[in-house]
C-alpha cells in the first residue's frame, strides 16, 4: 500500500509540474518615429524672357481663336441669309 501511495503521489507531482503556469514573455514593439517635418519652399515666378514670350504666344492664340469665332459666325450668318 505504501508503494501505491508513493506512485499516486509521484504521478500527481509530475502532472502538477507539467501543468504549472509559466510566465509568458511578451515582446513590445515601439511605434516608429514620426517623419521629420518637411519644409515647403514657394518661389515667385520670375519675369524672364521665357515667361514673357509664353504670355505673348498665349495672347496671340487667344486673338486667333477670337478671329476664327467671328469668321465662323459671319459664315453661318451668310449661310442662313442665303437659305431664306
Amino acid at each position: 500500500m505504501k508503494t501505491a501511495l508513493l506512485m499516486v503521489t509521484l504521478a500527481a507531482a509530475v502532472s502538477f509540474a507539467a501543468c504549472s503556469k509559466k510566465e509568458e514573455t511578451t515582446t513590445t514593439t515601439t511605434a516608429p518615429a514620426p517623419p521629420a517635418a518637411t519644409t515647403t519652399v514657394v518661389t515667385t515666378p520670375s519675369t524672364d524672357s521665357a515667361a514673357s514670350s509664353a504670355m505673348s504666344a498665349a495672347s496671340s492664340a487667344m486673338d486667333a481663336a477670337s478671329s476664327a469665332a467671328m469668321s465662323a459666325s459671319a459664315s453661318m450668318s451668310a449661310a442662313s441669309g442665303a437659305m431664306k
